[in-house]
């Protein structure tokens, strides 16, 4: 939906031969089977209903961070006063840090017969993980290899709120500022090849790695402060998969 070449290293669907809009229809079956899936494999269990509850939660979660990131890049409206550190974390709060890193293990939790009411600060803990984890892909957009991280970044041409273009708003200048304008959002490669320079002009490169340290430490932290010590195992396995990836 955000107009992308690749995902995984392999073209979209959509842009496959004979599939174009059929991939819409193909998304709704596909959503369509989790609940067949969860029914066939838990409808017998006592936390069938919550199980069920909490996947419609967060695909209603997941669809509204989406929503907020699509309307932002609104042909004809495209705005950079809009764009700020605030709402970006709430486009990637909503759009990935609930099903990547909180549905799994709150799945976990109610499999296990605990009320997620009472490990909020298990959630707090995954959602600032999947925060991270946004920044990580909004950098690896730009400066990772698309060989490596399996598509072709597109976040300049598209005008995404992306967490670089943001933070180079905060600290350019006046001059630099004025080129962002005129070149972010436009899918010519020469407006591309201008914003990628001025990032690294603001050495963003350099911004996103303290960022990134100061981001890990926190969650150490958050993570050590839990009392259980296997709540904090798993914590840090999923920490560890994603600090300083590269894809």
């Amino acid at each position: 939906m955000d107009n992308s070449h690749t995902r995984r290293g392999h073209p979209c669907w959509f842009r496959k031969p004979k599939v174009g809009l059929i991939a819409v229809n193909d998304g709704v079956l596909l959503r369509n089977h989790i609940c067949r899936i969860l029914k066939n494999h838990f409808r017998g269990k006592p936390y069938y209903v919550d199980l069920l509850d909490l996947f419609n939660e967060v695909e209603f979660q997941t669809a509204s961070g989406q929503m907020i990131d699509l309307i932002t890049t609104l042909e004809g409206e495209k705005d950079l006063t809009k764009y700020s550190l605030s709402k970006h974390c709430r486009i990637v709060q909503y759009k990935t840090a609930y099903y990547s890193f909180y549905l799994p293990v709150a799945c976990a939790l109610v499999m296990t017969g605990e009320n997620l009411d009472n490990h909020i600060d298990v959630k707090n803990i995954l959602v600032d993980m999947g925060i991270y984890f946004q920044v990580q892909d909004d950098y690896l957009d730009c400066f990772g290899n698309p060989e490596t991280i399996g598509k072709i970044g597109t976040d300049i041409e598209d005008f995404k709120c992306s967490w670089l273009v943001v933070k180079a708003l905060e600290i350019c200048n006046e001059e630099q500022k004025k080129a962002l304008y005129e070149n972010y959002g436009k899918p010519d490669p020469v407006n591309v090849a201008k914003v990628k320079a001025l990032y690294n002009e603001l050495n963003l490169k350099g911004v996103f790695e303290e960022y990134e340290s100061k981001s890990y430490e926190k969650l150490i932290t958050s993570i050590e402060a839990h009392p259980s010590k296997a709540v904090q195992a798993v914590l840090k396995s999923f920490l560890g998969k994603i600090y300083k990836r590269q894809k």
